[in-house]
């Protein structure tokens, strides 16, 4: 004797299926439909490209998985959360968003999928009697998953919010603002204990960014990641100190015993050889706390330079010292960018122009002035023919428009200005 109830139970579970599948179906144009709501409703969540993109995948991740569970009776407990959904409430997290944002947008997305699941049933020829319970059935299991996804990112949330204000607010972080200030008087000792990093040592300090600050990504997992690493590349003697300043941006110190000769050049060529290095801003060495403070000083100075410098289509990261030949000298001319653009353009000329023909020409009249105007010396420093140098170097002077004379050392630091600063000091054709 068949069971009714059983039959009942298998033709409502094959309608739930039937719904699931024909939504799966078009599962870009739902996850799109639920995304645009999402951007409409909630102008918190409106970010730039690449969160916008994140979202999408979460909001694709979560569909994908309930649609699943719909399909093969899945237990919503067994369920995992999809990986971008996770992502995506951290960087949330990172961003300072109110949970609130995150938790509303699971109840628009539910709303959104039972509005799109009501229309797949009207369009299923079924039996009235079934129709109620198939709706029951499908609406308590997208209930049960909304909570049961909102419990998980929610705790995800909080989790990374708790770790991104201990970074951004811990005493560590206070207490080295205030070594850096200056403004009280310090027992070494005990500010050493405080912030675990060794003051009374010598300190080389790293001022560490990524260009997209604008994205609001956070970047500091990769920031401290990095430090670590170049702290053993660079020889530190023990672990570097980190603070933060914002999510792309963070200071940090390599600790030495003794002066290191080469510890720069190590910090570096470290670097200069990782493709997916940040931009990095290096001091020079120096001892106890007033080393401390400098390198840091230093570091700030030569950061400017590279921001005021920095081209935006290279590839490459941006890495200064402030030991490269020129450049603490230069730094002393960051104050007024107005300023010393007109003045570079008055000692330049047509040299000073934006354009890479006059790029050329101007770092082949830097490298001949810095090596006593030895054609010979210049060519092997450039890695050019003796005569392409002369040619260069005539076309340089004749671009100024006047010959080097008793101002040789005005045109030096002018060339040596546009090189550091590039665009921001140069006139544009």
């Amino acid at each position: 004797m068949t069971n009714p109830r059983l039959d009942s139970d298998v033709e409502v579970s094959r309608y739930v299926a039937e719904v699931a599948d024909r939504l799966h179906d078009r599962l870009a144009d739902v996850s799109s439909t639920i995304l645009r709501t999402l951007e409409d409703q909630i102008p918190d969540l409106r970010g730039d490209v690449r969160l916008m993109e994140l979202l999408g995948a979460s909001v694709e991740g979560n569909v994908d998985t309930v649609l699943h569970a719909l399909r093969h009776d899945i237990a919503v407990e067994r369920v995992e959360a999809p990986t971008a959904a996770l992502e995506y409430s951290r960087r949330l997290a990172q961003q300072g968003m109110p949970v609130a944002a995150l938790v509303r947008a699971y109840r628009l997305g539910q709303r959104t999928v039972n509005e799109l699941i009501f229309a797949e049933l009207r369009a299923i020829d079924m039996p009235e009697t079934s129709r109620v319970t198939v709706i029951e059935a499908i609406t308590a299991t997208l209930f049960e998953y909304i909570d049961w996804m909102s419990q998980q990112v929610v705790a995800v949330y909080e989790d990374e919010r708790e770790r991104w204000l201990e970074n951004q607010n811990s005493l560590r972080g206070v207490r080295v603002r205030e070594i850096l200030g200056g403004t009280k008087t310090i027992d070494v000792d005990a500010a050493s204990t405080q912030i675990r990093y060794p003051l009374r040592w010598h300190h080389v300090g790293l001022v560490m960014w990524y260009r997209e600050q604008g994205s609001e990504a956070d970047e500091l997992p990769r920031l401290q990641r990095f430090l670590r690493e170049v702290g053993e590349a660079a020889g530190a003697d023990a672990g570097p100190l980190f603070v933060a300043v914002d999510r792309s941006c963070a200071y940090g110190w390599l600790p030495y015993r003794a002066a290191m000769i080469d510890g720069v050049e190590k910090t570096r060529q470290f670097a200069l050889s990782r493709p997916d290095s940040p931009g990095l801003a290096i001091g020079t060495i120096g001892g106890g706390v007033a080393g401390f403070r400098r390198s840091h000083r230093e570091a700030l100075e030569v950061r400017a330079i590279a921001i005021a410098g920095e081209r935006p289509s290279s590839a490459s990261p941006t890495v200064i010292a402030a030991s490269d030949p020129g450049l603490s000298v230069v730094a002393r001319l960051g104050g007024d960018v107005a300023s010393t653009r007109a003045w570079v353009a008055t000692v330049l000329g047509d040299l000073a122009a934006d354009n890479e023909n006059d790029e050329r020409l101007r770092d082949t009249l830097r490298v001949y002035l810095a090596c006593g105007s030895s054609y010979k010396v210049a060519a092997e420093e450039l890695n050019l023919h003796f005569n392409s140098v002369k040619y260069r170097v005539s076309r340089a002077v004749a671009r100024r428009g006047r010959e080097i004379g008793a101002d040789r050392l005005d045109v030096e630091l002018a060339l040596l200005a546009c090189h550091w600063y590039r665009g921001a000091v140069l006139q544009r054709c």
